[in-house]
């Protein structure tokens, strides 16, 4: 498998997620660049679901996906709709995300997670994340 030197936690509710999966992409914070543009080719990326679908609020609070960052630049994709929010044409990153099933928040040691407050730094949708994190996330959820 892909050593990676630097790694990202990205924060996608599970429905999105599964709709990324399937394309190999990943778009964060309704398709703004400024999140896929501090991604590099090789990074490690972890999704955290803080739900199953969007706007939902109920709680999931899973790890639903894992890959490595597959190219060198964000891309726009096609418009799209978002609602109220308008037509956006997204900025995206192509990635290759691995076979892996969902790891649930409580079942996981991180560095992350020990931090007192460490789910208050989820809000910006995307924040660096140790090698270490990445690597037990990977080693769990294979």
């Amino acid at each position: 498998m892909n050593e990676v030197q630097k790694a990202w936690l990205g924060v996608v509710s599970a429905d999105h997620t599964q709709r990324a999966v399937s394309g190999s992409f990943i778009q964060l914070n309704h398709g703004k660049r400024y999140g896929v543009a501090r991604l590099r080719r090789g990074d490690g990326f972890a999704i955290y679901s803080p739900t199953e679908r969007y706007g939902e609020k109920r709680p999931l609070r899973a790890f639903s996906a894992l890959g490595v960052v597959a190219d060198d630049e964000p891309y726009q994709a096609e418009p799209m709709s978002m609602g109220a929010r308008g037509t956006i044409q997204p900025w995206r990153r192509r990635i290759e995300f691995f076979p892996v099933h969902r790891a649930m928040l409580r079942d996981v040691d991180l560095e992350l997670t020990r931090e007192a407050n460490w789910g208050y730094q989820l809000r910006r949708g995307l924040v660096p994340l140790t090698v270490a994190d990445f690597e037990a996330l990977r080693a769990l959820m294979a």
